[in-house]
């Protein structure tokens, strides 16, 4: 069976999707469906101008409204569905789609299956891995728009100084220019999730500092944001278990005092790669 494109002026409406796949949003699994077709219409359109759009990655396809919409603009969609019954539901929904070999389901956790090669990525991503997800996607150097819970999307693009400015954010900007560009209310759901969400357009770039190792970089910015509220001073000392660091006294012996004197919050993420840099030099890592 296949659906068509005629419920809604050439598009499928999101609701006649949901009746059809017979099912109903669980938000116990993270199941809240997008069903406003403005935002629907206008997520593929937050990509960059440039983007290459031959073959787009959907995590989350749920009941197809937004696999519909990238099937548009996309020469190609992978569409990533955890629940076997959703899955199967695409594949009939788009069964055209699959025969031309324009869209390909995969079954599977977005965060355990291989993932293609994709040229961008569109996705109102569930919200409990989130996370995961978007730092799975974020190395690959590619375009990628996504749906997040509000709060954590402004985290995710927020400046030093600010009270959302954090780990989250230093480590999307090592990958990528990171941009809120729609906040969507509770009720372009069903059912309705119990926070407010954003669109994020990340733009992917090499970051303006260098480190000695990512690996490291990454595990020292998650070691001293655990002690925000500390001096780096303090911060560098007290998780050395975390960054791996065999001797963090010569880093702060080494390190500049105004430095190690501020709260990670007020740090700039070259700063951070600066003092990482150190780190790495005079700090004896284990295992990098």
């Amino acid at each position: 069976m296949s659906g068509g494109n005629a419920d809604t002026g050439g598009r499928r409406d999101p609701d006649a999707l949901i009746r059809r796949a017979g099912v109903r949003g669980n938000p116990d699994f993270d199941q809240h469906f997008l069903v406003d077709d403005r935002v629907l219409d206008r997520l593929p359109s937050h990509l960059p101008d440039d983007a290459d759009t031959s073959h787009v990655l959907e995590i989350g396809g749920g009941t197809g409204a937004l696999t519909d919409r990238l099937l548009t603009v996309a020469d190609r969609v992978t569409v990533v569905e955890r629940d076997p019954t959703l899955a199967e539901f695409l594949r009939q929904e788009f069964a055209d789609e699959v025969s031309d070999e324009r869209l390909t389901v995969v079954e599977g956790d977005a965060l355990a299956v291989d993932l293609p090669d994709f040229s961008t990525s569109v996705s109102n991503l569930p919200y409990g891995i989130s996370s995961e997800v978007a730092f799975r996607l974020l190395p690959r150097g590619k375009p990628l728009v996504l749906m997040f819970q509000r709060e954590f999307a402004e985290r995710m693009a927020a400046d030093p100084g600010t009270d959302e400015y954090g780990r989250l954010s230093v480590t999307a900007g090592h990958y990528a220019d990171v941009e809120v560009v729609e906040t969507v209310p509770k009720e372009a759901f069903d059912p309705r999730p119990r926070v407010e969400s954003a669109i994020v357009r990340t733009t992917p770039r090499a970051p303006d500092y260098d480190v000695p190792d990512d690996d490291f970089f990454l595990q020292f910015l998650k070691a001293v944001f655990t002690q925000r509220r500390k001096t780096m001073r303090n911060a560098v000392r007290n998780t050395a278990h975390i960054s791996g660091l065999g001797d963090a006294d010569a880093v702060v012996e080494a390190a500049e005092e105004d430095l190690m004197s501020r709260r990670a919050g007020n740090v700039t993420p070259a700063e951070f790669a600066a003092l990482a840099t150190l780190a790495y030099d005079v700090g004896d890592p284990g295992g990098y």
